[in-house]
């Protein structure tokens, strides 16, 4: 796994060897993740975003937001094999400073005074665990208004009072689009 584009294109990331069957550890493909920011780039984003990336594992889509020029990304991860991988990313790609790893559950996000403008969601695949964590993100105040939240799945995730932009397939993997209200 590597970074696709951007500063640190080419970087290649901490291997997840066997993981963390627990966490279910299961970082987006290079292609995704190429295809996903060239949408993104049709949004503007990520350069100059605040960046929050929700079930992060080995941080790889807050990565690849920074290289971009994201100006900030918070992690969110509570597996401690995801939370060494993220933390070796960050050091690799000499990001540090520029970074936040909280090691909490997604449905246990504190609030927060400093709202993202994207928001990454690679929760655990069919779990339906995409939706509750973003309502709370926004009760928590890392929503800024008109946020794009990227959501990955293995099907499509609506949520109930954020707008579909987008929805995208890639095999198994569905990427869905959403705007804050």
């Amino acid at each position: 796994m590597r970074i696709i584009g951007g500063q640190h294109r080419g970087l290649t990331l901490a291997s997840v060897g066997k993981g963390d069957e627990g966490a279910h550890l299961r970082p987006t493909p290079d292609r995704v993740r190429e295809s996903l920011f060239n949408v993104l780039m049709g949004h503007g984003l990520p350069h100059g975003a605040r960046v929050l990336d929700l079930f992060a594992g080995t941080g790889a889509l807050g990565l690849e937001a920074l290289s971009r020029g994201a100006t900030h990304a918070t992690f969110v991860d509570n597996g401690r094999v995801a939370q060494g991988l993220i933390r070796e990313n960050l050091s690799k790609a000499k990001r540090v400073a520029d970074a936040t790893v909280l090691s909490c559950a997604a449905d246990k996000l504190p609030a927060t005074s400093a709202p993202c403008d994207l928001v990454f969601l690679d929760p655990p695949y069919g779990k339906y665990l995409g939706g509750p964590a973003v309502k709370l993100a926004k009760a928590q105040g890392w929503l800024a208004p008109d946020a794009l939240i990227v959501m990955e799945d293995s099907a499509p995730q609506p949520v109930a009072g954020f707008a579909q932009v987008d929805l995208r397939r890639y095999g198994d993997t569905h990427i869905t689009l959403l705007r804050a209200p």
